[in-house]
């Protein structure tokens, strides 16, 4: 008997690991963000190669990335209070519509050899406005999807599996696809695989939110949102983390194409490789989170994938080989993730339904909507100093920021477990 329960451990460890997928909504949902994901890997590799190939400007891949990622900036925050009001599928369903456009025109300018630099501007400035629109009810819906909060945590260590499954999938086809075809099919593929993940958004069965409150206004709730969440000390804390590490250090992944380029001597394939081995890493890192049963102790793994995320920035400038910077690409991937999904984690279990979308949007605006300004700051100061000074700089400074958070993040939650 004893040995038949020790055969069973594997099995049941599994079955705790994926015990989101029991819900069939979930399956649906996963399944088309897992396709519509890694065709989102496969262009934003192939964008960024194009970038450089038509302009050979770090400058102008900072811009690029700037005109991508600023609407979340601005947008998200206001997105939030939409989605705390109204139909959160049916927002996901226009964002994801609006990005399948922007895709579709990136190939038909592609085909039609009509492509220019000045194009990529506004259609990047598109895509950004699609993905302010839907981050906030993106986040916010899992809790209607898994139906059971204690299954929340695991769901979103799932989400990032498949994100990063999708990294690590996505990326190396690009490269294939860019050296042997060009960058045309890469957003043709793009285009065509939201389809996936709106015709799963319109097969899921999802009861109605009653909604938790009265409606005082759009700007009475906007304001309500930004004072619930950084009332909260902790929440307060790792937003601003996240804030800080999305500016100062995830500006790297602009610059690959010039890293590769310039320090590596490499083309699209050894982009698509060192892309998809930090994606490889994300999903270790993933995955470990998603075999967790409890929250107990979040806070430590917390800080330590930013730590390990900061070393790893400060390791890879200094590499002078394709090897040597496919391993430290998959650490700095693992670090990440476990950083980022940690975060997202700990902020879902600790704020009130009805205000989760506001608040998963101000999260949404530190992580994505910091990020086109460490971008374009990165693209300047690469034009002046070098690469690889720039990615030097920037694990430096995440890795100063991390000491600070743990510093005063990890004290206030040892002496709130001591008082239980």
């Amino acid at each position: 008997m004893k040995k038949k329960d020790q055969n069973s451990r594997p099995f049941s460890g599994l079955r705790s690991t994926l015990r989101a997928f029991r819900y069939r909504n979930y399956r649906l949902y996963f399944g088309g963000q897992g396709i519509s994901t890694t065709g989102s890997w496969i262009q934003q590799v192939a964008m960024g190669w194009l970038v450089f190939r038509l302009t050979g400007s770090a400058f102008y891949l900072g811009v690029v990335a700037f005109f991508a990622q600023v609407p979340v900036l601005f947008m998200t925050p206001l997105a939030g209070v939409l989605a705390d009001r109204w139909d959160r599928m049916r927002i996901m369903l226009v964002a994801q519509t609006l990005a399948m456009a922007q895709a579709l025109i990136l190939a038909f300018l592609m085909f039609s050899k009509s492509i220019a630099p000045w194009h990529l501007l506004p259609l990047a400035f598109l895509l950004g406005v699609a993905n302010a629109i839907d981050a906030p009810a993106r986040h916010s819906m899992i809790v209607q999807v898994v139906e059971r909060k204690e299954d929340l945590g695991n769901a979103i260590a799932l989400n990032s599996a498949m994100f990063n499954g999708a990294r690590l999938v996505g990326p190396p086809i690009a490269g294939i696809l860019v050296g042997l075809v060009g960058e045309g099919i890469c957003f043709l593929i793009n285009g065509v695989s939201y389809l996936a993940v709106i015709f799963a958004l319109l097969a899921m069965k999802i009861a109605p939110r009653q909604r938790q409150g009265k409606i005082i206004g759009f700007w009475p709730e906007l304001r309500e949102g930004f004072a619930y969440t950084f009332r909260s000390r902790p929440i307060r804390l790792v937003i601003t983390l996240i804030a800080w590490v999305s500016l100062v250090g995830m500006s790297y992944v602009t610059l690959m194409p010039v890293f590769v380029s310039r320090v590596l001597n490499g083309g699209p394939h050894s982009l698509g490789f060192l892309m998809g081995a930090a994606g490889c890493g994300a999903l270790l890192g993933a995955l470990v989170l998603a075999a967790r049963r409890s929250t107990e102790g979040l806070q430590k793994t917390l800080v330590g994938g930013s730590l390990l995320f900061a070393l790893g920035l400060v390791a890879f400038s200094q590499v002078r080989h394709f090897w040597q910077a496919m391993i430290l690409m998959l650490f700095t991937g693992l670090g990440m993730m476990v950083q980022m999904a940690a975060a997202n984690t700990y902020i879902q279990h600790a704020v009130s339904d009805d205000k989760r979308a506001r608040v998963m949007s101000i999260y949404t605006m530190a992580f994505m909507g910091m990020t086109p300004l460490g971008s374009f700051l990165a693209g300047t100061f690469a034009s002046a100093v070098g690469v690889r000074w720039t990615v030097l700089c920037g694990g430096v400074l995440t890795l100063a920021g991390t000491l600070i958070f743990a510093s005063r993040f990890l004290p206030q939650h040892g002496r709130l477990e001591k008082s239980r």
